[in-house]
This record gives C-alpha cells, sequence and structure tokens, in this order.
C-alpha cells in the first residue's frame, strides 16, 4: 500500500530496520545509547538534551528541574525509571542510575567516529554541570546522612503526611527535605 502511494516499488524499509532481541541490561543499554545519540550522530542536534524526540531530552529536562535526579519519583514518569544499582527487592526499572546513564551517553557522544557526521564537542562542560545537576549536594547526603536530617527522613509531602498522622503541625528537618529531596 505504501508503495503504492509512492509509486515504488520493494521492500517498505528497504532492510534498513532489524527486530534485535535485547537480552541483558548491558545490550539494553547500548541500544538506548545509540538510539539516543543518533541526532548527535546526524548532526541534527549538538547535545543529547537539545536532541528532538529521543528519551534522553524527556530524562534531561526533568532531571534538570529535581533535586536528587536519580531518585525514582522525580524521573520522567512517562518513561521506565532507572532504578538504581541491582540489588534485593529491587522496584522495576533500568539497574543504573540515571546521572551514570547520562555521563555514559555523554562520553559516549563526544567520541569520533569517522563514518559518521557528528559528535558531541569536547569543549563542552559535561552533562551533568550543563543540567546543573550538583553531584556535590547528593554526595553531601550520602556522607552525612546522620547529621542532615532528625527522626524522619523523605520529602516534604510525606514529611507533612506523616505529621498529619502525629498530629504534629512542624516536622523536625523540613528544610533540610526541601533543600534535599523537593516536595
Amino acid at each position: 500500500m505504501a508503495n503504492a502511494e509512492d509509486k515504488c516499488t520493494g521492500k517498505f524499509w528497504e532492510g534498513r530496520f532489524k527486530s534485535q532481541a535485547l537480552l541483558d541490561e548491558k545490550a539494553l543499554l547500548a541500544c538506548m545509547a545509540y538510539v539516543d545519540l543518533n541526532p548527535i550522530r546526524a548532526q541534527m542536534a549538538d547535545t543529547p538534551e537539545k536532541s528532538n524526540h529521543t528519551s534522553i531530552k524527556k530524562r534531561a529536562e526533568k532531571a534538570k528541574q529535581s533535586k536528587v535526579p536519580n531518585r525514582l519519583d522525580q524521573q520522567e514518569n512517562s518513561l521506565l525509571n532507572f532504578a538504581g544499582k541491582p540489588r534485593e527487592n529491587m522496584p522495576k526499572g533500568i539497574p543504573f542510575t540515571l546521572t551514570n546513564y547520562l555521563e555514559l551517553v555523554d562520553w559516549t557522544g563526544r567520541q569520533v567516529r569517522k563514518n559518521k557526521r557528528g559528535n558531541i564537542d569536547q569543549s563542552l562542560p559535561n552533562i551533568l554541570q550543563r543540567l546543573n545537576i550538583e553531584q556535590d549536594q547528593w554526595l553531601h547526603i550520602a556522607q552525612n546522612f546522620e547529621s542532615s536530617f532528625k527522626g524522619i527522613v523523605g520529602t516534604t509531602m510525606s514529611l507533612v503526611s506523616k505529621m498529619k498522622d502525629f498530629n504534629r503541625t512542624r516536622a523536625l528537618g523540613y528544610s533540610n527535605s526541601l533543600f534535599y529531596f523537593g516536595k
């Protein structure tokens, strides 16, 4: 039908697209990075976060708005989340952190390939800097958890909800929770 509309002959896709089984997470990440970097390689975008019609653009936009982009509740909800390192009782998601994926794609996109037109300019800051994601802030939380929080820890929404359960109006550590975890 498409050939008739276009007044041509041959296979519709002409063998360009293939169905491939992705058997593990490494294969999935490699395929995702390949697809997310297509606009860079074709010189349709300078950076992954500016490449239209890609999941990495959606993920980057959401990460830029998040205080802690690796948290499941602060990731783009229309895409499968990055759930972090594989562990027992792991939530549904890709066993990798979002920030590690962003860095992996950014690094991969900087590699020059002779058979492709485009790549990410080596002089650009790394993607976490471009998205204004503070690695130091996350490291501070991870290294000073006990001194940063008192009593209960979570987003401000979960703190407020828990305070209602205790008939209290103020939660100890509310400002730190707002700063580190957002609403």
